[in-house]
């Protein structure tokens, strides 16, 4: 199956703290209830169950993965619910139970004990497994029993189901490696994001995939605009203070006297780091974010793109949308090779993920060759390679909001080291995404994303 994965797929709108511990489990959720519904078994459920295994079981508390599950089951989805809707649905059902409507119709009795937390239990399919049983009034057996997996970025894989290879084949420019990109990309004479957009219209057509694509940026920058303004602490007992407002009034005021007064500093960076720290606020709260490609590292990709809307000169809409086209055909090749997910490969999957596309793509947007794009991916990844996932108390806050943050800003070095060279390097795309890929596979399990390693055992949670 070709790497290519629609930048409508990779962004997507959804709610906080993680798209694999909450976006994807409501998702899965929502597609039980949904098979139940079609299946004609819906009217003799009495009770749903369900396990979660691996780094579901052992972080989900902290990520709102119980929350996610019964929002999942009541028909909620993650890219149109209201957040407040899920926040606390499993905690208000109590000990006694509370009545969930599954799939918005029929209504069950559901308790806190009926989701199970099973962190020393891992499937074989991937980390992040949950598994979903449905109940009549016999309790031998279920009427209905299915097994997920979250495989990062909110994609869900059901065990048994076979690849899907129907949309490869709409893929006009079909790659499996950056080899391959950089081929087409010489052979057509074209750039990253013109081999992706001919991808993308082939299924979604030519007005489709732009305003999917000004649907994404739009809830980006509404998502930062609202980290910016939002003072208060975040949730989950840890005390941390949101700091993007406070960042905002500071550069603001600095920028305003910058105005009137000859050799002040530059402020860009310090405003890049501002746009992420307001997303991955957002996120911690459990506010709107937009998976890219994960929850947990969903500043970097909207934070440089508010810097090249704010400090380069000539950017526009049409520039967005080829600094997302170019994000997503280098994720395409991560999510395909290696892995997006930091329960599978550490936070090097994410936030390396992350910056490697933010770095290819605004060197895109800067007049950078696809050879020179390419060499920003992989100077933004290779300096990643070996990061833990490691959040304290199991929460998408410390390091991952700051993380964020210093990213960005390697991904704004790594475009500019990249547009100083001709594109010729040593280390390539696809062989540092492999060496990802095998660095996870060594990583010890207390490294990715059990908060059994590193900074989560080393915090005194106060």
């Amino acid at each position: 199956m070709t790497a290519f994965v629609s930048a409508l797929d990779l962004f997507s709108i959804g709610i906080g703290p993680s798209s694999s511990h909450t976006v994807g489990p409501m998702r899965a959720a929502r597609a039980f209830a949904e098979q139940l519904a079609r299946g004609g078994a819906i009217d003799r459920v009495t009770r749903i169950t369900c396990s979660l295994y691996g780094s579901l079981g052992a972080t989900g508390l902290g990520h709102g993965t119980p929350d996610a599950v019964v929002a999942g089951l009541a028909g909620l989805k993650p890219d149109d619910c209201d957040p407040d809707q899920v926040r606390g649905a499993w905690s208000r059902l109590g000990s006694e139970g509370g009545t969930v409507h599954i799939a918005a119709r029929h209504p069950i009795t559901m308790t806190q004990s009926d989701l199970t937390l099973e962190p020393r239990t891992r499937l074989p399919g991937h980390p992040n497994a949950m598994t979903l049983q449905a109940w009549g009034d016999d309790d031998a057996l279920p009427l209905a029993e299915e097994t997920y997996y979250s495989v990062g970025g909110g994609f869900i894989r059901r065990e048994g189901d076979a690849a899907q290879e129907a949309e490869a084949l709409r893929h006009p420019l079909p790659y499996d490696t950056a080899d391959e990109l950089l081929a087409l990309c010489e052979e057509h004479g074209v750039s990253f994001c013109d081999i992706a957009r001919s991808n993308e219209v082939a299924v979604h057509g030519e007005e489709g995939i732009d305003a999917g694509l000004d649907a994404i940026w739009a809830a980006m920058a509404e998502c930062v605009e609202h980290g910016l303004a939002t003072e208060g602490t975040l949730p989950g007992g840890l005390g941390v203070k949101r700091r993007a407002p406070e960042v905002r009034r500071r550069l603001e005021e600095y920028d305003r006297d910058a105005a009137h007064t000859a050799g002040l500093r530059d402020t860009s960076t310090e405003w890049l780091h501002a746009f992420a720290l307001a997303v991955n606020e957002e996120n911690a709260a459990g506010g709107r974010v937009v998976t890219a490609p994960t929850n947990g590292a969903a500043g970097i990709i909207p934070a440089v793109g508010h810097y090249y809307l704010r400090f380069v000169p000539g950017a526009d809409r049409e520039g967005i949308r080829r600094y997302l086209l170019t994000a997503a055909a280098i994720a395409s090749l991560v999510k395909k090779n290696a892995s997006i997910s930091g329960a599978e490969g550490g936070c090097q999957a994410e936030v390396g993920s992350a910056c490697a596309m933010a770095a290819g793509a605004l060197c895109a947007v800067l007049g950078g060759t696809p050879r020179q794009i390419e060499n920003a991916a992989e100077i933004a990844m290779e300096h990643h390679l070996g990061l833990t996932c490691d959040p304290v108390a199991g929460l998408v806050q410390v390091p991952c909001i700051e993380r964020n943050a210093i990213a960005s800003s390697t991904a704004v070095s790594a475009a500019r080291l990249a547009l100083h060279g001709d594109g010729t390097h040593l280390v390539s795309l696809d062989t540092v995404i492999e060496t990802m890929r095998q660095t996870g596979l060594d990583m010890m399990t207390k490294y990715k994303e059990t908060s059994e390693g590193g900074l989560a055992v080393n915090v005194i949670e106060c």
